[in-house]
């Protein structure tokens, strides 16, 4: 977490505001493709609208001059008056209706466009690599990114708005320019400074939101930590309520003064550069009432002509403004893109192998390193072994021993910085990567809680398969899941976890025998456990490993545990340290070693004894 704020960035420049708007199709093109039917029902619509104002305006005009003239010649109301009134009321009508259901259209539109660009980040966020997901830029990307799903939808709206906007001011301003053709470019230049200090401020606002991204999300986290049914025992029991609230309040006061110093510049310089538009609108309007008292125009005249005055200085106002925001947004929409632009350094390809069903020869470590990226720490250096089809054998070490790491290796969720894992002989990255995992089931030690159904919970072991209940009980009682679900009201039916209405929270040793029945759902010829016992108790682990030489009868399986009950079940041990393999054999060979394993062993048998 980042302590202190850094420096002020220099806001976007022109040039980048300008290559940002090359997104703006690709969105357009993403919000055309979520609903055609409803994109075009509000452009109509805003299209049609535009020039109801123009209509009434005119309309407006007609009636005045009408009733001038009868006033004048005191002949009473005149026979078309009315006809004009009813008129500007239709037009009053339809430009209602016509908002309305531009209104209900871009509303349904921005919920289909808000649910597909949160699938389209999700289908994303799927294809890349793990490394991505433990790299904070990544992070950060992806936290602006999720931002946009749902803050665009107001740029959408704005450039509806302003193609509306844009046709209106056409329409008025032919009317402007035959009254006096150089009304129009005093209005223009009058709004010039405005749209300087609109483009600044947002450049410097982009600038400080981008610079601000590892805070925010600092500030989610820190909410989530003070309001979450994962953290609340160790909060409540450690007293972290006020420490929480401190420094998220903390940190939160550094970004509001920072933020409010921008706002307040902005109010200003705005406010005073304002001055210039609303001189040239009065002073335009002094022109139209002059000529109106000198009998050059008509009353009717002078309203239609001011209304169309006022409504193209707002319509320029607005358009200016809205280039802006629409430049600012489209920085914003980069992040998306960019977000979309990334690509994992693992790739699937239609050329790339299937996985060798049966495996025949196994996998081979040959000289295989590898590091974590920016850490510049090795994990692993020169491993070398084989793990034969059937085998069963298990890792130990202490932490930090690339345990885990090789097990991420071996299921290709990276790949080797150096050497090779070959499976039956074959370069591991020859392999499509989804195929080569549907062979391998994998139980992490940090294993996730899913809030759902024990049948999904259990069935996303092979999400194919969910359906299945007959797997899915099978794999619930080669892991001894059967037993929790058994004194559950709703059985396979019933909601896990304290999300939602009705879930029941269970213990970390049955949550355990949930991920494991996940891990037999695969029925993999690889088996992977890591850590598969560390929460259940004595006579639990017992059961389980009592099973172990049936449940991976005809399968691989690698093992990681610090329990030695454990590992001396497997055909053969790796001892694990400093990122090497130090020694392996069976348990018995290791302990008449009298090396590191038989150190480790005497130490935590001297701990029961």
């Amino acid at each position: 977490m980042n302590p202190h704020p850094r420096k002020a960035d220099p806001p976007a420049s022109w040039a980048e505001r300008l290559r940002a708007l090359r997104n703006l199709p690709p969105l357009l093109a993403m919000v055309w493709e979520t609903s055609p039917s409803l994109a075009s029902v509000s452009l109509l619509c805003r299209l049609v609208w535009a020039l109801v104002p123009l209509g009434m305006l005119w309309v407006a005009k007609l009636i005045i001059d009408r009733v001038a003239v009868a006033t004048a010649a005191k002949t009473g109301v005149p026979d078309d008056l009315w006809p004009l009134v009813a008129l500007e009321f239709g037009l009053a009508i339809a430009g209602d209706l016509l908002m309305r259901a531009a209104g209900l259209a871009e509303s349904l539109l921005g919920d289909r466009f808000t649910h597909h660009i949160g699938v389209r980040l999700m289908r994303h966020a799927s294809t890349l690599d793990l490394a991505s997901f433990e790299d904070p830029v990544f992070y950060d990307k992806l936290e602006r990114a999720r931002r946009q799903s749902a803050a665009r939808l107001g740029m959408l709206s704005q450039i509806a708005s302003l193609l509306q906007t844009i046709l209106s001011l056409l329409s008025v301003s032919v009317v402007i320019i035959s009254f006096s053709w150089w009304f129009l470019p005093i209005l223009v230049v009058a709004l010039l400074p405005v749209f300087w200090g609109e483009t600044r401020f947002a450049m410097l606002a982009y600038s400080l939101l981008y610079r601000w991204t590892p805070e925010r999300r600092e500030l989610d986290y820190l909410r989530l930590l003070g309001a979450s049914v994962s953290t609340a025992k160790e909060v409540k029991l450690f007293g972290l309520g006020d420490f929480l609230i401190e420094r998220t309040e903390a940190l939160f006061d550094r970004y509001f003064q920072e933020n409010r110093k921008l706002a307040i510049q902005k109010a200003v310089t705005n406010a005073a550069l304002n001055v210039l538009p609303l001189a040239g609108y009065y002073g335009a309007y002094a022109v139209i009432l002059y000529r109106t008292a000198k009998g050059e125009l008509s009353l009717g005249d002078l309203t239609f002509l001011s209304g169309a005055f006022l409504r193209s200085r707002n319509a320029l106002e607005s358009v200016f403004s809205t280039l802006s925001n629409v430049s600012e947004q489209a920085l914003f929409v980069r992040d998306l893109f960019e977000f979309f632009d990334s690509k994992p350094t693992i790739e699937d390809h239609a050329h790339r192998l299937p996985a060798p069903r049966p495996i025949r020869q196994g996998f081979e470590f040959q000289n295989v390193s590898f590091a974590y990226a920016n850490s510049g720490k090795t994990v692993l250096e020169n491993v070398s072994f084989r793990l034969e089809p059937e085998e069963r054998i298990a890792l130990i070490g202490e932490n930090g021993a690339g345990k885990t790491t090789l097990i991420k290796l071996v299921s290709r969720l990276y790949d080797p910085t150096a050497g090779r894992i070959l499976l039956d002989g074959v370069d591991l990255r020859e392999y499509s990567p989804a195929e080569l995992r549907k062979e391998i089931g994998v139980i992490f030690q940090d294993y996730v809680k899913f809030d759902m159904l024990v049948k999904e919970n259990i069935g996303v072991g092979r999400v194919e398969r969910m359906a299945d209940q007959a797997r899915v009980e099978a794999a619930a009682q080669k892991s001894l899941a059967s037993d929790v679900v058994g004194n559950l009201a709703n059985g396979y039916s019933h909601m896990l976890g304290r999300r939602f209405e009705g879930g029941a929270e269970l213990s970390m040793g049955q949550w355990q025998k949930i991920a494991l029945a996940r891990a037999y759902m695969r029925d993999a010829q690889l088996l992977v456990l890591d850590e598969p016992t560390s929460s259940l108790d004595a006579r639990a682990e017992f059961e389980v490993f009592q099973r172990f030489a049936d449940l991976t009868k005809g399968k691989m399986a690698i093992l990681i545990s610090h329990r030695f009950s454990t590992v001396r079940m497997a055909d053969r041990i790796l001892v694990l340290g400093g990122g090497r393999i130090e020694e392996q054999g069976t348990h018995a060979q290791l302990v008449a070693n009298g090396a590191r394993y038989a150190e480790l062993f005497e130490l935590q048998a001297a701990g029961y004894r």
